[in-house]
């Protein structure tokens, strides 16, 4: 499966799992580049720099944590969803998390997640992410 274009950005207060992630989706060759937020404050500002406009700067994929500090997940989608189209454009946020809590689902079914994982990430779940996702494009001929 072909890397992504655009950097893929990690989302979570632990930074060995960040660290960790970050280091299979290199090892797995998904995105050229790996971009980290310790929480959901972190990521919004990491999406306001990157996504001024469209360019393949800003992050295709989101993996985001649901509990975090300063502002955890469903806050930050709450927020998301108010930033300018072009930050939110195209961005697929995935739930990457050890609480599959049907609450914590419950709470976030009115705000653009794309999908839940449960942690750890591995490379079957990055594969099928991209396949659901970002399925590569049909030969020109």
């Amino acid at each position: 499966m072909p890397a992504l274009p655009s950097p893929i950005l990690l989302v979570d207060d632990d930074y060995t799992n960040n660290f960790l992630n970050a280091k299979l989706l290199q090892r797995f060759d998904a995105t050229a580049q790996v971009l980290t937020a310790l929480n959901g404050q972190e990521a919004l500002d990491v999406l306001r720099t990157h996504c001024q406009s469209p360019s393949r700067r800003c992050p295709v994929l989101v993996f985001l944590d649901i509990n975090m500090p300063v502002m955890d997940g469903i806050a930050f989608l709450q927020s998301f969803q108010h930033l300018p189209p072009a930050q939110q454009q195209d961005v697929v946020v995935i739930m990457l998390t050890t609480s599959l809590n049907p609450r914590d689902l419950a709470r976030v079914q009115a705000l653009p997640v794309a999908g839940f994982l449960s942690k750890p990430l591995t490379e079957d779940k990055v594969t099928q992410v991209l396949a659901d996702y970002f399925p590569p494009s049909p030969a020109v001929h």
